[in-house]
């Protein structure tokens, strides 16, 4: 099938790891000759990257689609597809709901949009959710940026947790060779870019289905390893990773992360619930007490290192004793960044059919509370960077204010100063900082340093 001069547009919704998924997808429809268009209305092959972690993310996806589906009744070869974690969950089902779709695939089948496409185009609707080995993809993403990139280490999940419907859509853990990822870094160095985030739905994991264990009767691979590993790819000035897990997160990891100067100092770590029996109930793994311990030991080795984390409110059954108990543990541990949500009721999930369902408004108070102290906690944060000289990487040209670049500093706060893109995208910035926000910082240039090859 010809393709030229043909045009696709990709709407991606929820997680790094969609986004991830998504800058691959693109990467195989540029191979196949479609040019990217920022509008979804001049596009031929549209794609939803959809999230199914909170319902109204899920509900989003079902509108753009309406608008879409009409739009095909006038234009028959358009083609729709819904990838991602609604379309794993819903599969089938999904085609009875909207049958102007084309092909339904779930997250492991984003490396084979080639063949699934090939298969549309003669003709067929085509639905992909069956659970898969996933293979190395050789495909080019499509990066959206040229000085950070996503690299995945390991993908799936092999946690329970009661509220979580990641396992089901996901999969299961299957973590990439050590080899395999080193390339695809060094790959990354020689194209220029300077950060990479390395990605996994429960990164600390990684390794542990892979071969092998070491004399003192570890796997033979582990997270920690990998750090070491890839920490000299020859290019790369700085590394990332999310999202860590309570339960594999080891004194030897924060180790390696207080040695390693490229890896920046700054973790995300959900802890969803302050209380040990919802925690329990969650059937995440960890205590309070121990997730407190983790970040006492971070701060131990790296005193000035950012914390963020994600929580839950409202879970099935909980009370306001055990609420408050979440606001204790923010207001003790302060982090620089909190992401919070009403739970949220998935399909095929345990806690989805309890019948100790709390009511929305209920939900509602809790979650407007643990954002106020919770952006409280974040603007008392970010007065430590007031005067202080930060190192900023610098990654676009502010939107707002062409005469002002952005970047982050390895604690990962956004920052803007004045310069010229051209001329400092993809540098390391000295910048003294002259104002702060709670979630942005404002400085003056002090030193470029240019960003040299190991």
């Amino acid at each position: 099938m010809t393709t030229s001069k043909r045009h696709y547009h990709i709407t991606t919704f929820g997680c790094q790891m969609n986004k991830a998924d998504s800058e691959r997808m693109a990467g195989v429809l540029e191979d196949m000759g479609f040019e990217w268009s920022e509008d979804p209305n001049n596009a031929d092959v549209i794609l939803y990257n959809t999230c199914t972690i909170r319902d109204n993310a899920e509900q989003k996806v079902y509108s753009y689609l309406g608008r879409q589906a009409k739009r095909k009744h006038e234009q028959p070869d358009l083609t729709l597809i819904v990838a991602g974690c609604v379309a794993q969950q819903e599969g089938e089902a999904l085609l009875r709901r909207v049958p102007e779709l084309d092909l339904v695939m779930g997250p492991q089948h984003a490396n084979r949009l080639k063949d699934l496409l090939e298969s549309v185009f003669d003709g067929n609707q085509v639905v992909a959710t069956e659970s898969v080995h996933i293979i190395e993809d050789i495909t080019q993403p499509r990066r959206d940026s040229k000085v950070t990139a996503w690299v995945n280490v390991i993908y799936g999940c092999n946690e329970r947790c009661t509220y979580c419907v990641v396992p089901n859509v996901r999969g299961v853990e299957q973590s990439r060779i050590p080899s395999a990822i080193r390339a695809e870094m060094e790959e990354l160095g020689r194209q220029g870019y300077k950060e990479i985030t390395l990605l996994g739905q429960n990164i600390d994991a990684y390794g542990r289905d892979l071969p092998g264990a070491t004399s003192e009767g570890r796997h033979l691979h582990n997270f920690t390893d990998l750090l070491y590993y890839v920490h000299d790819v020859p290019g790369i000035e700085r590394l990332r990773f999310a999202t860590s897990h309570p339960r594999y997160f080891t004194e030897r990891l924060i180790k390696a992360c207080a040695e390693l100067p490229k890896v920046c100092k700054h973790f995300h770590i959900p802890f969803q619930s302050g209380d040990n029996e919802l925690l329990k109930a969650m059937a995440r793994g960890y205590t309070h007490e121990k997730y407190r311990r983790i970040i006492d030991t971070i701060r131990r080795y790296m005193p000035d290192a950012s914390i963020s984390a994600d929580a839950i409110v409202g879970f099935p059954g909980e009370t306001e004793a055990q609420f408050e108990n979440t606001l204790k543990l923010v207001e003790d541990i302060g982090f620089d960044m909190l992401n919070t949500a009403a739970y949220s009721p998935r399909p095929g999930t345990p806690a989805a059919l309890w019948d100790n369902q709390l009511s929305e408004e209920i939900k509602s108070d809790r979650l407007q509370r643990l954002n106020h102290l919770g952006n409280l906690k974040v603007a008392e944060r970010s007065q430590r960077y007031f005067g202080r000289i930060e190192e900023v990487l610098v990654e676009d040209q502010n939107a707002k204010d062409q005469a002002q670049v952005m970047g982050r500093t390895g604690g990962n706060r956004l920052t803007f100063f004045s310069g010229d893109i051209k001329e400092l995208k993809g540098q390391l910035v000295k910048v003294k900082i002259t104002e702060v926000r709670p979630f942005s910082l404002t400085g003056e240039p002090v030193e470029v340093k240019q960003a040299l090859s190991v």
